[in-house]
C-alpha cells in the first residue's frame, strides 16, 4: 500500500469542483510560483511553522527536543535544521500552540477513510473529493491508488494540477481521474520561467493530450496585478483554448495579498513585488469579455 504525504484537508469546499467536496492537499510542488498561495506546499517533506508572535519563550520544547535542535535566545526559539528529525515533540508540549508540524505521512487507507466520512454530502450535492497541493502528481503513486479506491466506492475525482509532470504519469492518473482543474498561469515562455521557475512547453503539451483523451477539463487562471494580466497574455490564452476540442471553462482566480505573510512563518523568499493588491472586479470582468470573444465560457 503506498504512502504519501497530506499537508491539509478542507471540507465543504465549493469551489474546487462540482458540489460540496472535500480537498485533499499533498506536499511537494516543482513550480515555485511568485503570488503562491501554499509556500508550504513546497517542500515534499513535513515542515514545522512557528508562530513567534504566540510563542512564550518558556523553555518548553527546548527540554523536550530528544534531538537538542532548540535553543532559546532573547526573542525567539531558534532551530538547528541540521538536528531537527520533524518528530513533532515541540508541537505536543507547547502551551501557547506556537509550533505546528505540517505535512504528515498517511497510508491509502486511513486517507479513503476521511473522505468516506464525507461521503453522504457527495451524494447529495454531487459533489466528490479533489486532490490539491503544492501539486498532486508529485505523489503520483500514492494519487493513483488513492483515485482507484475513489473510482471503486463511485466517489468522483478531480485533480488540480499545474500541468507539469512526466506525460505518461500524467496519463495514468487521468484514466482514473473524471475532472481536471488545470492551471494555466501565462503564455509567454520566458516570462513563465521567470514567474515559476520552470518553462511551459511540457505543460501546454499536456494540456492537449488531456484534450486528445477526451478528459473533462477546466483552465484555471490567476490574474495578479502587474504581473499576468496583461492583455497580450489573455489573448494568446483565449487563442490557445480556443483550439482545444473539448473547449474548457476557464474560471479567473484572483489574487489575494493576505497568503504572503505565510512567508515569513515559513522562511520562503517572497518574490512578488510589494504594493500587488487583488485585482478589481472591474478588471475581472474586462478580461472574462476579452475571453469570450474567442467564443469561450468564462467565470470570475
Amino acid at each position: 500500500m503506498s504512502t504519501g504525504i497530506v499537508f491539509d484537508i478542507k471540507r465543504f469546499a465549493i469551489h474546487d469542483g462540482p458540489g460540496i467536496r472535500t480537498t485533499v492537499f499533498l506536499k511537494g510542488c516543482p513550480l515555485s510560483c511568485w503570488w503562491c498561495h501554499n509556500p508550504e506546499s513546497r517542500s515534499a517533506s513535513p515542515d514545522l511553522l512557528y508562530r513567534p508572535q504566540l510563542c512564550a519563550r518558556c523553555g518548553t520544547c527546548v527540554e523536550a527536543c530528544p534531538e537538542d535542535a532548540r535553543s532559546l535566545t532573547g526573542e525567539a526559539v531558534e532551530r538547528d535544521p541540521s538536528l531537527c528529525v520533524l518528530c513533532g515533540t515541540c508541537v505536543e508540549v507547547c502551551p501557547a500552540g506556537a509550533v505546528e508540524l505540517v505535512g504528515r505521512r498517511t497510508n491509502v487507507e486511513d486517507l479513503m477513510a476521511e473522505i468516506e466520512r464525507d461521503t453522504p454530502f457527495f451524494d447529495e450535492s454531487g459533489g466528490g473529493v479533489t486532490f490539491s497541493g503544492g501539486e498532486p502528481l508529485e505523489q503520483t503513486a500514492f494519487l493513483t491508488e488513492v483515485l482507484e479506491r475513489c473510482s471503486e466506492r463511485e466517489i468522483h475525482t478531480a485533480v488540480d494540477t499545474c500541468g507539469f509532470a512526466r506525460p505518461d504519469l500524467l496519463q495514468g492518473v487521468a484514466e482514473r481521474t473524471d475532472l481536471f482543474l488545470f492551471d494555466l498561469k501565462c503564455m509567454d515562455a520566458e516570462r513563465h520561467i521567470e514567474l515559476t521557475g520552470v518553462g511551459n512547453d511540457l505543460i501546454l503539451a499536456n494540456l492537449r493530450m488531456l484534450d486528445r483523451m477526451g478528459k473533462r477539463i477546466h483552465i484555471r487562471v490567476p490574474v495578479i496585478p502587474t504581473v499576468t494580466d496583461g492583455k497580450g497574455n489573455f489573448d494568446a490564452l483565449g487563442e490557445f483554448v480556443a483550439s482545444l476540442e473539448t473547449r474548457p471553462v476557464i474560471t479567473l482566480l484572483a489574487h489575494h495579498p493576505t497568503a504572503m505573510e505565510k512567508y515569513s512563518r515559513f522562511a520562503v523568499d517572497k518574490q512578488l513585488p510589494e504594493g500587488v493588491e487583488a485585482p478589481s472586479r472591474e478588471s475581472l470582468e474586462k478580461i472574462a469579455c476579452g475571453l469570450e470573444k474567442f467564443g469561450l465560457e468564462v467565470t470570475c
